[in-house]
């Protein structure tokens, strides 16, 4: 077969409309190749879903699918139709693959390393500053750790009062209930219990006075916004300055405060390597069971040692019932604060203390332990 012929067009005149004959002025109509080349064309391969030809009109019909003229020349039928490009066939008759193609095996992602959610670095270094300020004015003059305990109250009331103010549009009047709150950790220091209780009276009648001088709106929800702030913070913390009053005061303020941080930092310790069961997700979502009894087990450990090295007249035992106190009711605290932090949609209370949120979110499983510290002690060795 000569190359000029194969897959070429035909010549202009071999056809012409659909229904004329060949055009005038054309060559003769006859067969397009000899017999020895025309036994080398081949048939045209059966395409699935398009009918075969038959006659003039399925010729019409055949062409018109392919987008060609029909064909009255029989000669360049078996030829002119051979096209073995995918593109020449019908969209519906080229092979379809059922099954795509796999994706590309993907590497598998590198294993995250658990967050603590803090920078711990500065958590650690405040804590530690903070500590030995605590512990350095606890043995040296107490009256300095009072004054601590009382501007650390002063701080939390702010911070408090502002994200009421901020978030709910509560204005809790903080003049008063700062300096009410710092009057009642000195009262409870000088008089007791009785002395914190008749500041916290006089603090609560300052509150609803000092808001009498501005309008009536909001009234209602900002004195009791203030008395609840003076209830929560400075009234709870009186209770630090009572445990002072003992002979061995101080080591009961210690062991105070060594459980409510070893409380703590068991429950993150623990919960933060195996907790997988959430304490309260509604609350508090990174607290989890496994955490608590992490609490538990390290605070009731700590009392015991606390209470028998210590603590004039403990008991061993006396300090497992002390740490069991405490984890209990530090988690609570802590679940409290949480609970008001996701109501005023807050993460922390404020950003005094990196890696730490705010003073209130130090204070908050620390004043709730407070009374039950104070309360045990007195039950197990006396007010000293």
């Amino acid at each position: 077969m000569n190359d000029s012929s194969w897959g070429a067009p035909p010549q202009a005149g071999y056809w012409g409309p659909s229904d004329q004959g060949p055009v005038q002025g054309a060559a003769p109509a006859g067969p397009a190749y000899d017999a020895p080349e025309a036994q080398h064309t081949r048939p045209m391969p059966i395409v699935p879903g398009v009918p075969a030809y038959g006659g003039d009109q399925d010729d019409d019909r055949g062409a018109a699918r392919l987008g060609a003229p029909p064909f009255r020349d029989e000669t360049f039928r078996d030829e002119t139709f051979r096209d073995e490009t995918p593109s020449a066939q019908p969209y519906a008759a080229v092979p379809q693959n059922p099954d795509p193609m796999p994706d590309a095996p993907q590497p598998a992602p590198a294993p995250q390393k658990k967050s603590a959610g803090r920078d711990l670095s500065a958590a650690i270094g405040v804590g530690v500053g903070l500590g030995a300020v605590i512990i350095a004015s606890l043995f040296v003059v107490k009256a300095v750790f009072v004054g601590v305990v009382a501007v650390a109250v002063v701080v939390g009331l702010w911070e408090l009062t502002s994200r009421l103010e901020e978030r709910k549009g509560i204005k809790a009047p903080l003049v008063p209930l700062a300096l009410g709150g710092a009057a009642m950790v000195v009262a409870g220091y000088v008089g007791g219990a009785d002395g914190a209780w008749v500041a916290m009276a006089l603090t609560a009648l300052a509150v609803l006075v000092w808001r009498m001088t501005e309008p009536p709106e909001g009234y209602l929800k900002d004195v009791t916004a203030g008395v609840f702030a003076a209830f929560y913070v400075p009234f709870l913390a009186t209770f630090v300055a009572m445990m002072l009053t003992a002979q061995d005061g101080a080591w009961r303020v210690l062991t105070f405060l060594l459980l409510t941080v070893v409380s703590d930092t068991g429950a993150y310790a623990v919960g933060w390597r195996f907790g997988r069961h959430k304490l309260a997700p509604r609350i508090s979502p990174g607290k989890t069971r496994e955490g608590l009894l992490g609490a538990v087990s390290f605070a009731m450990v700590a009392g015991a040692l606390c209470m028998q090295f210590l603590i004039d007249d403990g008991e061993w035992w006396q300090g497992l019932l002390l740490g069991l106190a405490v984890a209990a009711s530090a988690t609570l605290g802590d679940l409290g604060e949480s609970m008001i932090k996701r109501d005023l949609g807050i993460k922390d209370m404020g950003t005094l203390l990196p890696g730490h949120g705010g003073i209130m979110d130090r204070l908050d499983s620390l004043l709730p332990t407070a009374p039950v510290v104070w309360l045990l002690l007195v039950i197990f060795v006396g007010t000293g």
